[in-house]
């Protein structure tokens, strides 16, 4: 039996703020989860880890991330990990936590 492929996003952490950020479908890095490319495919989430595998001096711990994609096309973390990255550190509050 077949595995049901999974949507999936590139995250990692910016290498100088440390802050989480996730590829964009315009080669960038964003620090909004809303902005994230989506995978549909295994053969677009290749080419999309091997894209944003290209930046080694900007992202650090880069990784495929599955998604559910809501009713509005932007990614929705499926995982409580994920969730728990999108509102930044978690040690005090301070950055994404304060607002």
């Amino acid at each position: 039996m077949a595995r049901v492929f999974v949507p999936k996003i590139a995250t990692g952490n910016d290498l100088l703020e440390g802050d989480v950020v996730y590829f964009t479908a315009d080669g960038a890095w964003s620090r909004l989860h809303g902005e994230a490319r989506v995978a549909q495919t295994q053969e677009e989430a290749d080419a999309l880890l091997a894209a944003a595998n290209a930046f080694p001096h900007q992202v650090v711990g880069v990784y495929l991330a599955d998604v559910a994609v809501g009713e509005d096309g932007a990614p929705q973390p499926v995982h409580f990990r994920e969730a728990f990255r999108t509102r930044g550190p978690s040690n005090y509050f301070h950055g994404k936590q304060a607002v």
